[in-house]
């Protein structure tokens, strides 16, 4: 598993479909109250619009365009940047008609979701405002997930609701591999470190085997380069020595087990690669400030409280 997918497969992160369908100008649509605070996405099969966000000048998007705001502010699609503007909100949820004299855009909007638990930084490396635009590296593998997520929405057939749900991950994967081969001007992170095929490779072997006690020399020779090149090369793509990042993803991993599932702590200290479950409840504490087995217990609690009551049984 390379390390991106064990990332987005780690923060349980999946998509949700939101809004779909047609709009003939004039037109407006702004975001409702519930994408507050998360990650939202437009993809424009068809047409064009803007893009208009408090403070920003307007831009323009045109077929084949995904735009992303991986740290949501109120924005909205519109047929031009003086057009009015409801509120997404205001219209039945699924899909949107909106008749009018003018030209027609086909949209669809929805957003990405993840644990919010992660500590691994995911979202908060990329720009307020991400366009996969239509001539981006990468971008006609996106766009034909956009027309078959289109063609599902259209026809509604057999399983439909079910293969919209899975094109909308697919979808994710895709706008951050467009993302990743065109960031011209990269702030050093694990994420714009895949482009290089040696840290690449590094990344994954850690992702795949977090357990083995790695180090530089073994690390450097799983890349074919030199502990002193692999040292070099690794802190000024990523931003943090092997070392570092060993820990922390070791943690993301122990953090994620503990929160899902009921293995035992001693196990989950092994598969994180620690001998004893002393040295793995110490690191544990230094990364997220409480033992392993108080984290469980505070994420089982939250987990508690966000279920609904059970209905009694009067039967």
């Amino acid at each position: 598993m390379d390390a991106l997918a064990d990332v987005l497969s780690t923060s349980r992160a999946g998509g949700t479909l939101l809004a779909w369908g047609s709009a003939h100008a004039p037109w407006g649509l702004g975001t409702p109250p519930g994408l507050d605070g998360g990650t939202t996405f437009h993809a424009i099969v068809s047409g064009a619009c803007w893009l208009l966000i408090e403070d920003e000048d307007p831009r323009q998007l045109v077929a084949g365009d995904v735009v992303v705001l991986p740290r949501h502010r109120y924005h909205a699609l519109a047929s031009d940047p003086s057009a009015p503007v409801r509120r997404l909100d205001a219209c039945a949820p699924g899909e949107v008609v909106i008749e009018g004299t003018g030209g027609c855009t086909r949209f669809l909007s929805g957003s990405f979701d993840f644990d919010p638990e992660l500590a691994h930084p995911l979202t908060g490396l990329l720009p307020p405002v991400l366009v996969a635009s239509a001539d981006s590296p990468g971008h006609d593998e996106l766009h034909d997930v956009v027309r078959l997520l289109s063609r599902e929405l259209d026809r509604a057939g057999l399983g439909s609701s079910l293969a919209a749900d899975r094109l909308v991950d697919v979808l994710l994967i895709h706008v951050m591999r467009v993302w990743i081969l065109g960031c011209s001007d990269p702030q050093a992170s694990w994420l714009t470190a895949l482009r290089d095929p040696d840290i690449a490779n590094v990344l994954a072997v850690v992702h795949a085997r977090p357990h083995l006690d790695w180090t530089v020399g073994s690390l450097a020779r799983e890349a074919g380069l030199s502990r002193a090149t692999l040292a070099r090369r690794f802190t000024q793509l990523v931003g943090t020595t092997p070392a570092a990042y060993l820990t922390s993803w070791r943690m993301e991993v122990a953090a994620q087990r503990l929160r899902t599932t009921s293995i035992a702590i001693d196990d989950i200290a092994r598969t994180a690669g620690y001998t004893s479950q002393a040295a793995f409840s110490r690191a544990f504490v230094r990364a997220r400030g409480v033992p392993p087995g108080r984290y469980r217990q505070q994420a089982t609690a939250k987990t508690n409280i966000s279920q609904p009551p059970a209905l009694a049984n009067t039967g």
